[in-house]
């Protein structure tokens, strides 16, 4: 089975209002259970629930709704992210992204699949490669390497890193409504660095569908909406090296907020080698420490944070432009900058 790629965002937020008091919103891994907010819904005051969602912690706002509504809500979007999780997950053995990396090749694909790869594909075109959902038999050459060798610091040969790089090609992965199909025995496909975008996106989407005027939502990204376009969410980007230091917030109005870093998953215990590969060297060292994306959609925010990671600044600010996106790197000395 496919060794499932896992990522941690060090980002805290804020919803305020454009024209009012701040309401506290932080985000926390640590949930092991659903739980619901107590207490009455106050006027202006959201609905939260918080619990498990895509293998993470996960967290809703919900604003201008009763409790009750707020509950069928919440069963609506969990049952909808249950829906795609059998998509897209490779934890589970049984969903659709599982089957395809066993057997090479699915037939009659749902829309969802075939949407996401569609969205893949243009940001695999705008990053000239860098984003290249193929990259899943890299993960496992570097995930087996290291689980055979826990104390070694160095990466797997220059020989099964070429060789395995042959797999790795989106160009190779073929699709229509009829099938989705790999060229190349051996290939396999990770959507982790868009999926949980892309099922923010349906989160929210499904929520304005049910009525909802403004919604704070945390899926793994951060998508924040209001109809009225008055509410502020205030997003802070953390200290990688230090959690409970913020080096900026930014304000976000109806958009979405990504954000990834090498020390979110490391391959091996000196915490040398990450999870931020590039698919056109076979490395897996990103330029920076931390890569925040903003964008209008959480998929985008999300696919960006992945490749912008291993791009130098130009090819950042050619691909974000393209999308309006806006970004901010931490770079290797933990100075901040903008893009």
């Amino acid at each position: 089975m496919s060794t499932p790629l896992t990522r941690r965002r060090f980002i805290a937020i804020a919803a305020t209002l454009a024209v009012g008091a701040g309401i506290p919103f932080a985000i926390s891994r640590k949930t092991n259970r659903p739980t619901h907010s107590a207490g009455p819904n106050q006027e202006g005051q959201p609905v939260i629930w918080k619990g498990i969602a895509l293998g993470s912690g996960a967290e809703l706002r919900l604003f201008g709704v009763g409790r009750r509504q707020a509950e069928i809500l919440i069963n609506k979007v969990l049952a909808e992210v249950s829906r795609l999780e059998k998509i897209f997950s490779l934890y589970r053995d049984d969903s659709l992204i599982s089957r395809l990396n066993r057997e090479g090749r699915l037939k009659n694909p749902p829309s969802d699949f075939l949407q996401l790869l569609s969205i893949s594909r243009d940001i695999h075109r705008l990053t000239q490669g860098a984003f290249d959902p193929s990259i899943q038999p890299l993960w496992n050459l570097y995930a087996d390497h290291f689980r055979r060798n826990p104390k070694t610091e160095t990466p797997p040969s220059e020989r099964s890193i070429k060789d395995t790089l042959k797999l790795v090609d989106f160009n190779k992965v073929n699709f229509d409504t009829k099938e989705i199909r790999f060229a190349q025995k051996g290939m396999g496909l990770s959507l982790n660095g868009i999926a949980q975008g892309y099922i923010t996106d349906k989160v929210a989407e499904l929520l304005k569908q049910q009525g909802v005027s403004q919604a704070l939502i945390d899926m793994g990204e951060i998508y924040g909406f209001d109809n009225a376009n008055q509410r502020e969410w205030n997003v802070s980007i953390r200290n990688p090296d230090q959690e409970d230091q913020i080096l900026t917030t930014i304000t976000m109005k109806n958009q979405a907020f990504a954000t990834s870093g090498g020390y979110g998953t490391v391959m091996d215990e000196a915490g040398k080698f990450t999870h931020l590969f590039d698919p056109r060297t076979g490395g897996s060292q990103p330029r920076y420490k931390s890569m925040s994306v903003m964008a209008e959609s959480a998929a985008v925010a999300d696919a960006f944070s992945t490749a912008f990671s291993i791009m130098d600044e130009a090819a950042i600010r050619a691909a974000a432009q393209v999308k309006k996106a806006q970004v901010w790197l931490v770079m290797p000395n933990n100075e901040l900058k903008k893009i």
